[in-house]
């Protein structure tokens, strides 16, 4: 019986002291000739190729590399963009475009077994990754430009050239062995709990090493993407606080020299272009002589592209990458043509299917843009849950591909609204962009205060017991003249911020949030309490001239 126990302790102290010799191999081992890691990690699908040939699978590179690579499968196209590149590929075809000029590829991007791969060799040209691949095992390691790796060295106490270092599955001596490693095998460190390193062989096995058998080397730092210059006469505006306006051009052009003086206003932007069809075409309205008058100024011009309002075209018309680089084209075209310093985009009441079609839209047109030395801006509306005007617009993304984003901060109370209201009152236009700011991440700087230069004289009238209201949109001039015609007397409204009157005429209540001198002065002071980008006020024609010198103060 003493015999039997002093067996049974024995086992037990072999197996709990003992450190255990079972091998287990990797679980991806044995199932992909070309398997790709990332920061230890198998991916899903392995690589394809090898060397200059090598090709990397669609789904890796958007879920690690960038998550805005596009394919339409519909033309079998690939798109990829960055800040100052466009590239086109379609499968199985050597000719791309890059910033929509030929290119011949050295490898076309190809399917196999039901998916996308594409060549590696471009992926590192554009976003500067860097790969390993490992001869014996297959492995590709793969790293991100910026991203920094932690190398190091096996090392034994042992002075036996046969000895070798155990990496195992789990920070313990009891876990199954997955490689016996030499002394001088080089390693990644990827972590490190307690005394263990948990690291990567070239071969891509990842697991535990004590540290006493690990010998640190250098942090290796992969480049990371060198910064674009920015073309100088564009560089030089962004120095600037904008001070914007815009000319609203129906059917007939404003003549510039019915245009009167507008003190601070530096920028410009006419209603000029509009989508027309949804194959993507712009139809001008474009007058070089109001660039001549605005450049003899001192202003520069930002024509504003519209979608028309009109969703069904909209929506044919950003659905394939043909469709909306004739859009693109066709505005770059008229940017030289009109010697334009920017293009303001300008696309309202869109379905929410089709945002993602935007801001890939925008996407595309930026590195073209940018090429071109051109201010690019979007208006955005305040957020809502409006679909066609609010929800559309992922302003997270949009700024990301501007130079600013506009706020189309008016019309709290719209045309249509049931009740009275201001356009815009203080408070709400406070919250329209500190929700930005906050929510969506999007660095003051670029955004851009929309100012009204018109209000609404709200009409409510009694019928059957209840308060019936339409409105009417007018002008500074014409509310000055209003007051003075009916004798009012503006007083503050603490909840707007605003300047309010009141009038009764043929048995109905008129009702007036004013804007004037004071509403703008304080609007100006929200935008500088806020270090915003500048603001811009809709529209010029709206204006009285006494704005013009309270708006100027953005830039003191």
């Amino acid at each position: 019986m003493v015999f039997i126990l002093l067996v049974a302790g024995a086992y037990w102290a072999s197996s709990e002291l003992l450190p255990s010799r079972e091998h287990a191999e990797p679980d991806w081992k044995g199932k992909m000739d070309k398997p790709i890691f990332v920061s230890g990690e198998v991916m899903e699908l392995p690589a394809l190729g090898s060397g200059e040939g090598l090709q990397l699978p669609f789904s890796v590179i958007q879920s690690v590399i960038d998550p805005n690579v596009r394919y339409e499968e519909e033309t079998k196209s690939v798109i990829l963009t960055t800040q100052r590149k466009l590239v086109l590929m379609k499968t199985d075809d050597v000719k791309g475009k890059i910033n929509n000029k030929p290119v011949q590829l050295l490898f076309a991007p190809m399917e196999r077994d039901g998916n996308l791969y594409l060549p590696t060799y471009l992926l590192k040209d554009l976003y500067g990754i860097e790969v390993h691949e490992d001869s014996g095992s297959g492995a590709v390691l793969l790293y991100r430009a910026g991203e920094s790796i932690q190398m190091a060295h096996v090392q034994s106490s042992s002075k036996r050239k046969d000895v070798t270092v155990t990496m195992r599955q789990g920070n313990s001596i009891h876990t199954p062995i997955l490689a016996e490693m030499k002394p001088g095998e080089n390693l990644r460190i990827l972590d490190e709990v307690d005394d263990w390193y948990y690291a990567q062989l070239d071969n891509g096995y990842a697991g535990y090493v004590k540290k006493k058998n690990v010998a640190l080397d250098e942090l290796v730092t992969i480049p990371a993407l060198e910064e674009q210059s920015i073309p100088p006469a564009k560089q030089k505006w962004q120095s600037k606080v904008v001070n914007l306006t815009w000319e609203a051009v129906y059917n007939v052009a404003p003549k510039p020299s019915s245009i009167g003086e507008m003190p601070g206003v530096n920028v410009v932007s006419p209603t000029w272009f509009s989508l027309v069809d949804g194959k993507g075409n712009v139809q001008s309205k474009a007058d070089r002589a109001y660039v001549n008058w605005a450049h003899g100024r001192g202003m520069q011009v930002w024509g504003l592209f519209s979608n028309s309002f009109e969703p069904e075209i909209t929506s044919e018309s950003l659905a394939t990458f043909e469709r909306r680089m004739t859009t693109i084209v066709q505005m770059l075209h008229y940017a030289k043509l009109y010697d334009l310093d920017g293009i303001n985009i300008d696309y309202e009441n869109v379905h929410t299917k089709d945002g993602a079609n935007l801001t890939q839209f925008m996407r595309e047109l930026w590195p073209l843009a940018q090429e071109q030395g051109l201010v690019i801006s979007i208006d955005v509306t305040p957020k809502s849950n409006s679909e066609m005007w609010s929800a559309f617009l992922d302003r997270r993304s949009l700024a990301e591909v501007t130079d600013y984003l506009i706020v189309m901060a008016y019309d709290e109370h719209w045309a249509a609204s049931p009740v009275s209201g201001s356009v815009s009152s203080l408070p709400w236009a406070r919250s329209s962009m500190t929700r930005i700011i906050e929510e969506d991440d999007v660095p003051p700087g670029k955004l851009i205060l929309g100012i009204p230069l018109y209000t609404r004289v709200w009409t409510e009238t009694q019928v059957d017991g209840s308060t019936k209201v339409k409105s009417k949109a007018i002008g500074m001039k014409k509310a000055q003249e209003i007051i003075k015609e009916k004798s009012l007397e503006p007083k503050l409204s603490e909840e707007t911020g605003q300047n309010y009157v009141e009038y009764r005429e043929d048995g109905a209540l008129h009702r007036i949030w004013l804007e004037d001198k004071d509403s703008l002065a304080r609007r100006v002071e929200l935008a500088k309490s806020l270090k915003l980008g500048g603001i811009a006020t809709w529209n010029r024609s709206f204006a009285s001239s006494e704005a013009w010198d309270v708006l100027s103060k953005i830039a003191e």
